[in-house]
């Protein structure tokens, strides 16, 4: 029975499941502890304020870092990645790739922070590239006082070996310069810089570009999300890849599973 609306319904704890293959046995089991990650993420809570009916908050914490520095969080958010798309009618790997920043303040405690002068932000930026779906492929986290054109070099190392099919990314003016050129002689990509349309002042809604702002769009749904509160950039990416793995399980159907 599911408690609070971030609990995993027992199909996407079986996918979990299978990606993880650990079946030693526990005094808790590890659905709860997932369970537990996604609570945080969707509500916002400090890791001391987690509900009781939760394992302690000290043992979810232990979890949550070791999973991080060993990569399993990548890996599960990764794999099922690739599951969503597939019961989509997509292939595993896209061809295409969106990608985009957001400025976003951050806790006092926060380490490796920055200012950004352009949005007025103090504090780190979210660098993204999601497919056409909306879903994250790649994502690094720096200080917001890097500009767009070197904080994609850091992210397009992370995407690298990952998406065999990827030909062409789709970003914003921000990304002009010698940053088009640097990535096609490093990873064969074209950078497809869109244009604003002509015209129009204002807001508008450009072609494929609105799908990643919708990302962001989702992350400030995660109250976790709404704000970086975590000390170290590492465990802000691995927060983001625990909301987006709860979004993706939502978006399989449920005769895919």
């Amino acid at each position: 029975m599911k408690r609070y609306p971030t609990d995993l319904a027992d199909n996407h704890w079986q996918v979990i499941q299978n990606i993880l293959n650990d079946t030693r046995k526990r005094k808790h089991e590890l659905k709860e502890i997932w369970n537990a990650l996604l609570y945080i993420a969707k509500s916002g809570c400090q890791w001391r304020m987690l509900p009781t009916n939760f394992p302690k908050w000290q043992l979810v914490y232990y979890y949550f870092r070791k999973w991080e520095s060993w990569g399993i969080i990548e890996q599960v958010h990764d794999e099922i990645h690739e599951i969503a798309r597939q019961s989509l009618g997509k292939e595993t790997s896209p061809s295409l790739g969106l990608m985009d920043s957001q400025s976003i303040k951050t806790s006092s405690m926060t380490t490796e922070k920055g200012y950004d002068g352009n949005k007025k932000i103090n504090g780190r930026k979210r660098h993204i590239i999601t497919d056409t779906l909306g879903f994250l492929m790649a994502i690094v986290i720096h200080d917001a006082n890097i500009n767009d054109r070197e904080g994609a070099k850091l992210l397009l190392k992370n995407a690298m070996y990952k998406y065999p099919r990827l030909i062409k990314i789709m970003v914003d003016q921000g990304y002009t310069g010698e940053l088009v050129e640097w990535t096609m002689k490093i990873f064969g990509w074209v950078i497809e810089v869109v244009n604003k349309v002509v015209g129009i002042s204002g807001f508008n809604v450009l072609p494929k570009r609105w799908i990643v702002e919708r990302t962001f769009g989702w992350f400030n749904f995660q109250r976790r999300l709404s704000k970086d509160y975590e000390l170290l950039p590492c465990c802000s990416e691995a927060m983001i890849r625990i909301s987006m793995i709860r979004i993706m399980l939502n978006k399989i159907p449920k005769n895919k599973i």
